[in-house]
């Protein structure tokens, strides 16, 4: 039996993937203690793990994911102020549990220093696409970013003296942020979907989506189905609903709007429902087109189901998706986020079946990437030396 640990961010969108793996571990037999937030222990139970709190609304550990893409000054404050917060807990912890591995989030860093400090095997878990020199270029980072992050390294690097003081072996702040062709990484995607896989050792293993069962099935309408959400992170999207509304409303297709802290629209037509949450996964079993922000997860449970894409990214990492989901033929991006746009994008994916073909291969190849069974094996591998 392997004693196995993880550490994740508070947000769905990286805890999400890691919970069938974490099921396929427990139900092995193998024992899973979760170092996680107070709004997920629910799940993280329901999939066998031991749940250990982080400190709930810890705003420190919960701003980490958005601000390391934005200035890396910032996001090392953030890092260095995690670690040190959670350490004295996390250290006992682990100290007693003595794991064979810990697995972290590719932005849970401080699950990777506690594994360097204490010299316990590592495994990054990456719910976005793996990153090198290569295929970062998918960002689509401009100069200007390039270089403002260079002028402000030497000063990132200085922030992290308080974790050299504690006994962490870092010597800048690429150590801790950036994974080598040599750390054992687990990646939600299709190497066939990955920028640049060949670029990748195989250290990587990709195992495609590791999605829940869906509980209830969604019967599919009679009319073809619209889904729209701009995901459950960002809010302040009512206009862009409204329009939606505005393009959508006339009974030609079936719409769900899943609008997540946004105000639902008001006097919706009869074939437009809009819903605070969803469940994802039932909706697109059903759906016929996903009008979506292309976060990861997202654009990869819709492939999953064959589920062709209109794009509106509003992050330079949902940009990146976008532009792979573009270039293998499963999606088009909308021109602009206005009513005529947005009906012309979804009739010339619904009227062009070679969206929905791209879709079904891309799907097929996740399907053939193991999921969570493969995503356990990988973590036995370095948990027993195997």
């Amino acid at each position: 039996m392997a004693e196995i640990a993880f550490f994740c961010i508070p947000a769905h969108g990286h805890t999400n993937p890691t919970l069938p793996v974490v099921k396929a571990l427990t139900d092995m037999g193998h024992r899973v203690t979760y170092y996680s937030f107070a709004p997920f222990r629910s799940e993280i139970e329901a999939a066998g793990a031991r749940f250990v709190d982080c400190g709930a609304g810890n705003a420190v550990a919960a701003a980490s994911g958005n601000a390391v893409a934005r200035d890396i000054t910032v996001s090392t404050r953030l890092i260095v102020d995690t670690t040190l917060a959670l350490q004295d807990m996390a250290l006992k912890s682990l100290e007693a549990l003595k794991p064979d591995v810990i697995v972290a989030d590719s932005v849970a860093f401080w699950g990777k220093l506690f594994a360097l400090r204490l010299g316990i095997p590592f495994i990054s878990s990456t719910t976005t696409f793996a990153f090198n020199q290569h295929s970062s270029k998918v960002m689509k980072q401009g100069l200007g970013d390039l270089i403002r992050m260079l002028v402000k390294m030497p000063k990132a690097n200085r922030l992290l003296r308080p974790l050299r003081d504690a006994g962490y072996p870092v010597k800048g702040v690429l150590d801790i942020v950036q994974n080598d062709d040599n750390t054992p990484t687990v990646v939600y995607t299709s190497r066939a979907f990955q920028p640049c896989a060949d670029t990748f050792s195989d250290k990587y293993r990709f195992v495609g989506p590791c999605l829940r069962p869906v509980a209830e099935p969604m019967q599919k309408p009679a009319r073809a189905l619209v889904y729209v959400s701009m995901g459950t992170v960002l809010d302040g999207e009512d206009d862009f609903y409204k329009n939606c509304v505005q393009a959508l409303g006339d009974g030609r297709y079936e719409v769900i709007l899943s609008v997540g802290e946004s105000r639902p629209p008001s006097d919706l037509p009869e074939n437009v429902h809009a819903h605070r949450r969803v469940d994802q996964l039932a909706v697109l079993q059903a759906a016929d087109v996903f009008v979506t922000h292309c976060g990861m997860n997202s654009v990869s449970e819709a492939l999953y189901f064959g589920v062709p894409l209109v794009t509106r990214p509003l992050t330079p990492e949902e940009g990146g998706v976008a532009n792979r989901a573009e270039e293998l033929g499963a999606g088009l991006r909308l021109a602009s986020a206005d009513p005529a746009a947005i009906r012309a994008a979804v009739d010339a994916v619904m009227a062009d079946p070679k969206y929905r073909d791209a879709a079904g291969r891309i799907g097929q190849g996740f399907h053939a990437c193991g999921g969570p069974q493969a995503a356990a094996e990988a973590i036995l591998e370095i948990a027993t030396g195997a």
